[in-house]
């Protein structure tokens, strides 16, 4: 170890090559019983360093500075505690685009890619449209949509105000300029001005019963937004909300897509009961039902 080193007051590690610096961090997560110790590790390091994943293979040799030793450390720390590493690195992937979070909104998953790609598929792509997102969060749906729809509006929604700033933010970011963001609960802004003519609502709702939050893993439990999770008791209220909103103010023949919890297929049905028309679930990858669509029906030819 070298004078400065030794000056500087940080533990050996510093002087380790990346590759090995890398490992031990790893173990110190997998000994914290840290999920995806390995990636984790790399992902925190990558951000320390301020590097892309290339950096580690090219360089397996390079050796932290003591002020990059210093937060990736603190990184490891904060991780080692259960913090989502989506909210120490600040982002996360979302239809191949990189999305700014914090711990004010949910991180946006996989499993709501599903959710998107079904509207996007009932939404052409040349026509104009009138889109909501109830519950936006980051805005990872609502953003999607409307990059992916130019020329659709796209009303993003949010109960809480500092999510609706990082759905703001995320929209600034990535280029989404067709939007408009809405502070409320679920779609009692649009309400308030009367039945509308959307052509779609989209919405991933809070949708895990209040007696589940203890079953969930530690990072969604102790880190992510309760109110962006559970809605009571049984998880189907922000659905038994939703519903009648969105009758109200669809167009006939506009669609409403939901993201479905764990087993809640057969209760969001029944919510929708005959007053629905083209009811479909779409399963995931998996084969658990995930995406519910339903469309408002159109007027008969007798009306």
């Amino acid at each position: 170890m070298s004078s400065s080193d030794r000056d500087s007051g940080l533990p050996p590690t510093t002087v380790q090559p990346l590759r090995q610096r890398l490992q031990q961090a790893a173990d110190l997560l997998e000994a914290a019983a840290v999920a995806e110790a390995r990636p984790s590790a790399e992902r925190l390091l990558l951000h320390a360093l301020g590097r892309e994943r290339s950096f580690l293979y090219a360089h397996p040799e390079y050796r932290l500075t003591p002020s990059e030793e210093q937060q990736f450390a603190q990184l490891l720390q904060e991780r080692a505690q259960g913090t989502p590493v989506q909210y120490l690195v600040g982002h996360q992937e979302f239809f191949g685009r990189e999305f700014f979070v914090t711990p004010d909104v949910l991180i946006p998953r996989p499993e709501t890619e599903q959710a998107v790609e079904t509207a996007l598929a009932l939404i052409p792509p040349d026509q104009p449209a009138l889109l909501a997102d109830v519950g936006t969060g980051s805005g990872c749906i609502a953003v999607t949509l409307a990059l992916e729809r130019p020329q659709a509006r796209v009303l993003a929604i949010d109960l809480s105000p500092h999510a609706l700033q990082v759905a703001r933010e995320n929209a600034r970011r990535l280029g989404a300029e067709n939007m408009t963001f809405l502070h409320g609960d679920l779609l009692q802004p649009l309400l308030a001005h009367g039945p509308g003519e959307l052509d779609a609502i989209v919405s991933n709702p809070p949708y895990i019963g209040a007696g589940e939050l203890a079953g969930l893993q530690r990072e969604v439990r102790e880190f992510e937004p309760h109110m962006a999770l559970t809605p009571g008791p049984t998880g189907l209220e922000a659905y038994a909300r939703i519903i009648p909103q969105a009758a109200a103010l669809l167009h006939p023949g506009g669609w409403l897509v939901l993201e479905l919890g764990f087993r809640s297929a057969d209760g969001v049905r029944r919510l929708l009961g005959a007053d629905w028309d083209e009811i479909a679930v779409v399963p995931d990858l998996q084969g658990w039902d995930r995406v519910l669509k339903a469309r408002k029906p159109l007027p008969s030819a007798a009306e």
